[in-house]
């Protein structure tokens, strides 16, 4: 009997424009973004706080940087380290890495001096670009990395007016210089280095939930099959769209929307800081996007604000949301502000480059679910212990097949070997498929909770305590039972709305509300209230910091 995934029912709801299969070209990421730079050079590329930098300028600034590195002694596969907010040094960076044949790996701001330096030094970083303002960060971790050359950006460089630029401090035993005066010096001469479609060209480091953090290897072949996956899903073509997506480049996320974007020759906003919600909001106006990409807790605070909502949304074609859990409550409304069917919900991981399901374009999306399985990728359940697959309503592990699925973790061969098997990546997302090949996801694997031989999805909890009235947002863990060895109890971390009091009354308030709406093992046995929820980066909730949070309030 044949297997409900490879069955595909998915393929009846694919657009009528989506084939079930691709022909895929084979070259590198750098030939690819190559036709953008020859086909559309008067379009700009970059829009930075009033500032326009059009193609055939990211061209030339790009061969400066790809010409910088190699006159330095970078070599194909040498990795980068880029270590910037979305400013226009982080898309020059990124173009010219991948001209010079360099493995590009993403620095998050946000990281300690130990952080940063770990990163540089599992990496292998030979070249480190950073900001002036995260200079002193970068000066600390160095030191004892095997860091040659540090490039200084600031976020005033490509200014219009002439704002003056602090010096750069030299760090001893590196070379040390802007990362304007590098590139000024060198020509902007195309290079000629040859590329294998099949190497390594990012290295993506994991946020390291169970451990030190890893880096997910991705190819050239995979970056330039998934550009082509998603222009088929969403039916790009070159030059056709103004882009803002407030995800930063050091996430796998953003870097893949800046990469794909600058390959069909499309105009990205630069959104230097996330959170600056009306920075944002006023680019929508002037700038007027056609397709937007942010994480959920973007729209949400978005939603909240009237400029936003008052703004004209008939240029945007769609929104796309990933990387968390977009409240189902919440989608029904942002609809209702932006447009009736404009949101696709997406899923997928650093490790799948990024993308393994999508919601239709122009087809049915049911709130709530992430979609199907785009082009050339497999999809199916399993069961965690057993490996059996699981039936079609049931959960079990996302397991995925496709030309997009990396190629393993730097140096790290045992974490490699547990993540793909046989060629499947096994994500540590608990899904569900319905009837018609769409998933839905409810939990990490290791943010089930197990009560009492029950399994509990934690996202199912959030879900509903969002739809409590008094509620601005929750996010529930697991903590070990002191009654039940080896069982947990269900607990959940909540954010009133502005005004309200977090008191014994509010907590039974809840507590009443959530016994109406599940079953008795599946209500928190522990509601603790907080003014804000720690949050990644990106928006999405740390439910491990959440976790040591709420283990020491308990004991």
């Amino acid at each position: 009997m044949e297997s409900i995934y490879a069955s595909k029912p998915w393929l009846k709801h694919y657009d009528k424009h989506v084939p079930e299969k691709l022909a895929y070209p084979t070259m590198a990421y750098a030939d690819v973004l190559r036709k953008a730079f020859e086909e559309v050079p008067s379009r700009i590329a970059v829009h930075y706080m009033g500032t326009e930098i059009s193609y055939r300028q990211l061209d030339e600034l790009s061969n400066q940087f790809a010409n910088f590195l190699i006159a330095r002694g970078c070599c194909p596969g040498d990795t980068v380290g880029s270590h910037l907010p979305n400013i226009p040094a982080a898309y020059i960076g990124s173009a010219g890495i991948q001209k010079a044949g360099c493995v590009f790996t993403g620095v998050s701001p946000l990281l300690t001096a130990e952080e940063l330096g770990y990163q540089l030094n599992d990496s292998g970083a030979k070249v480190l670009i950073t900001a002036d303002v995260l200079f002193p960060v970068a000066m600390k971790a160095v030191a004892e990395t095997g860091v040659e050359v540090v490039l200084v950006a600031s976020v005033f460089d490509d200014l219009p007016q002439e704002i003056p630029v602090s010096p750069v401090t030299p760090i001893p035993g590196v070379e040390t210089i802007s990362f304007k005066d590098a590139i000024g010096a060198m020509p902007a001469d195309p290079v000629n280095v040859k590329i294998d479609p099949a190497s390594p060209c990012l290295m993506m480091y994991t946020g390291g939930t169970t451990g030190a953090p890893k880096g997910a290897l991705l190819t050239n072949n995979n970056l330039v099959r998934h550009i082509v996956q998603l222009n088929a899903w969403v039916e790009m073509y070159m030059g056709e769209h103004i882009t803002l997506s407030a995800f930063p480049m050091f996430h796998q996320a953003g870097n893949f929307v800046v990469m794909w974007n600058l390959a069909m020759g499309s105009t990205l906003i630069a959104i230097p800081n996330p959170r600056d919600l009306p920075y944002i909001i006023k680019a929508m106006e002037t700038c007027k996007p056609t397709f937007v990409v942010n994480v959920p807790t973007i729209y949400l605070e978005l939603m909240k604000l009237p400029e936003f909502r008052s703004l004209d949304f008939s240029c945007v074609r769609f929104f796309v949301s990933g990387a968390s859990a977009f409240p189902v409550e919440n989608i029904r409304e942002f609809e209702e502000i932006v447009g009736k069917g404009k949101l696709m919900e997406v899923c997928g991981m650093t490790e799948t480059t990024p993308i393994i399901l999508a919601l239709p374009r122009d087809g049915v999306k049911k709130i709530g679910s992430v979609g199907l399985p785009i082009s050339d990728t497999e999809v199916k359940l399993v069961d965690p212990g057993s490996g059996e697959e699981a039936p079609i309503g049931e959960p079990g592990e996302l397991v995925a097949k496709g030309p997009q699925v990396f190629i393993g973790y730097h140096n790290k061969s045992e974490e490699t070997a547990h993540t793909l098997r046989d060629g499947w990546i096994y994500t540590g997302d608990v899904a569900v498929m319905d009837e018609e090949g769409y998933f839905s996801i409810v939990d990490r694997l290791k943010d089930m909770v197990s009560v009492s031989g029950f399994k509990v999805f934690t996202r199912v909890v959030d879900d509903i305590l969002i739809q409590h009235p008094d509620i601005e947002n929750a996010a529930t863990i697991g903590l070990p039972d002191p009654k039940r060895p080896g069982s947990e109890i269900v607990a959940s971390a909540v954010v009133l709305k502005p005004g309200l009091a977090g008191d014994a009354a509010m907590r039974e308030k809840i507590m009443s509300f959530m016994k109406e709406k599940v079953a008795p093992y599946k209500v928190p046995k522990v509601i603790q209230f907080m003014t804000a929820l720690p949050m990644s980066a990106v928006g999405k909730v740390l439910k491990r910091e959440l976790r040591k949070i709420m283990s020491a309030e308990c004991e």
